[in-house]
């Protein structure tokens, strides 16, 4: 099949999937259109939003759709790097065989992952980088495709550790999540109060999608548009003296070169979806918020006078 078909055909199976998850899912078009982007650019995903918005159930709904394996992990206080990774117990015969523990799938929910200390969030960043985990000295391949949805709960700030900057910038997108529309709330409330429980087919597997990976890796980009991306990001930097004031009175620090990376990528996947050989600049900027939000540090005088990293996209954009 040719590229130019292959995107044709990547149209109308973004809609059937979006079909399918809606049978479990209402509304959250724009969280779930995100996700998939990720998925199909090879990116990981940060869900934000409080309890109850079924950001557990949107991700398992979305891997059966895929026809991926699905691993969930609850992120707690006493978690282990060990519960994650998998760990080496003696055998009967007195020898060392290794344990997989639940990294090895397609797809990790990371529920929660601001609730477990330091040591074990980083645990998960070899996995998320290098698709592979270390275990006493031996590294250990993982199946492709490999993604990470974790979630945060942005309101219950006891007991949690902030992620470091580090590791939240091996997320692609974070995505927020807002309530449902009331209309949207009582297509909730009637479809989960019933006896019917809707089934969801399986519209890929792996080898399709890790295809569709490579496809949009092959989408070329017009030189006007990286030169956009990279700009923008640059325009993030408080440091440089050719970055907007707003950013130099509201800013600490700003995203590094993986967001132009992330936004081309990202560009590359909203033009496929769309039916377009090629990105353009509103690419960009329809992926620019979830790419952006999460890499840029306000300081106290923005947190003083109650500006938010989403207010300072919009004016950068």
């Amino acid at each position: 099949m040719s590229d130019v078909a292959a995107i044709q055909s990547l149209v109308e199976k973004h809609q059937e999937l979006k079909k399918e998850i809606a049978k479990i899912i209402v509304g959250q078009e724009v969280v779930i259109d995100q996700i998939l982007l990720s998925i199909y650019t090879g990116g990981h995903s940060l869900l934000i939003g409080v309890p109850g918005l079924a950001k557990t159930l949107m991700v398992n709904t979305i891997a059966q759709t895929l026809g991926l394996d699905f691993k969930r992990i609850q992120f707690t206080p006493d978690l282990m790097p060990s519960d994650i990774l998998g760990s080496e117990v003696l055998d009967k015969d007195r020898n060392f065989k290794f344990i997989k523990g639940p990294v090895f799938a397609n797809i990790i929910l990371a529920d929660e992952i601001n609730r477990t200390p330091p040591k074990t969030q980083s645990a998960l960043l070899e996995a998320m980088q290098e698709r592979a985990v270390t275990i006493t000295g031996k590294q250990y391949k993982l199946e492709l495709p490999y993604f990470v949805l974790a979630t945060q709960n942005p309101i219950e700030q006891e007991g949690t550790y902030p992620l470091p900057e580090a590791q939240l910038d091996r997320f692609m997108f974070a995505i927020e999540l807002k309530y449902p529309s009331v209309a949207e709330e009582m297509e909730i409330v009637k479809s989960t109060t019933n006896d019917e429980f809707p089934e969801v087919q399986a519209l890929f597997s792996g080898e399709e999608i890790l295809a569709l990976q490579h496809l949009i890796r092959r989408i070329p980009v017009p030189d006007n548009v990286v030169e956009y991306a990279v700009n923008l990001v640059n325009r993030t930097r408080p440091t440089l003296s050719s970055s907007p004031d707003l950013v130099k009175q509201y800013l600490d620090w700003g995203a590094g070169p993986r967001a132009s990376q992330n936004l081309i990528l990202g560009a590359k996947a909203h033009a496929a979806i769309h039916g377009k050989f090629s990105p353009d600049i509103e690419d960009v900027k329809a992926v620019a918020m979830g790419i952006l939000r999460h890499r840029i540090i306000k300081n106290y005088k923005a947190e003083a006078e109650g500006i938010t990293e989403e207010d300072l996209i919009r004016k950068l954009l």
